[in-house]
């Protein structure tokens, strides 16, 4: 069994695979000031309650946009899984492209949505991740990310508004019965709900005209992806796991496995040159 770790601001979401099947996947707080020692009784305190043999785990990926739990996580497998947890960087050696100004900067989430794109869709991919922030991930169907965009999540706008204000409440982010709302919760709660899901299809139809892809898949991802996502016109796939998913595959790639086995050793090398221009 594989271990992944998509790490991101405000939680970190760990899977559990068997071969391609993801079965089992738990939620953690991205908190730098916990220990190695926390992270890891944590982790197995969960394997064990759904009856998964820690022994069995064979290899544990990160995929983090929180540079300080890299470390923590590491030492963490490490001591209680006996496992070197892998890092996904812009370095890493995948079949994808980063064709943009500075490709070091990009993010692991977004690399590893790129691999799971290219390999899942096999076509030109617009991936909507909806996490702390709302990114969008142009993927042609070569495995190239082109370029994207960097929203503000829809949590993190809600949160800034409640804020910022004095009168306006914190509400419980849900679909609304009605656009119009009758007290202050319900506006408030269409209003966060209703401009995600514009902003999504506004952003998408413009993306769609300047990359000049119109027939470009869009597929939503992220924990927010089954409830805004369903509601957005341009919105043509959703899956939730896309990040996991990705994570697997660039560790099978790594390691020579699954759909991988025959070529990945041999390719990695100009993977890897091709990967940086």
């Amino acid at each position: 069994m594989d271990l992944v770790f998509d790490v991101g601001n405000t939680e970190t979401v760990v899977g559990l695979f068997a071969g391609e099947t993801l079965r089992a996947q738990w939620r953690l707080g991205s908190f730098q000031h916990r220990t190695p020692d926390e992270y890891g009784l944590a982790l197995r305190s969960f394997l064990h309650f759904e009856g998964f043999d820690a022994r069995r785990v064979r290899c544990a990926t990160i995929g983090s946009v929180v540079p300080a739990l890299n470390g923590i996580l590491t030492e963490a497998c490490a001591r209680f899984f006996r496992l070197e947890a892998l890092s996904i960087t812009p370095r890493t050696p995948l079949p994808i492209r980063l064709e943009v100004d500075e490709p070091m900067s990009v993010g692991a989430d977004r690399i590893v949505n790129t691999l799971a794109a290219s390999v899942l869709f096999h076509t030109d991919s617009i991936v909507v991740d909806l996490g702390t922030a709302t990114t969008y991930d142009c993927v042609t169907a070569e495995g190239a990310f082109i370029g994207g965009v960097i929203a503000p999540g829809v949590r993190t706008a809600a949160e800034r508004l409640t804020e910022r204000t004095a009168k306006l409440p914190r509400v419980e982010l849900l679909v609304p019965s009605t656009v119009i709302g009758k007290r202050t919760e319900t506006n408030l709660q269409s209003g966060i709900f209703y401009n995600a899901v514009d902003a999504i299809d506004g952003m998408i139809d413009r993306i769609r005209a300047e990359w000049q892809r119109p027939a470009a898949l869009v597929v939503a991802t992220g924990g927010l992806a089954p409830m805004i996502a369903a509601h957005c016109r341009t919105v043509e796939r959703i899956e939730p796991t896309l990040t996991l998913q990705g994570l697997r595959l660039a560790r099978e790639y790594l390691d020579g496995r699954g759909r991988w086995a025959a070529s990945a050793v041999a390719a990695a090398p100009a993977a890897a040159d091709a990967t940086h221009p």
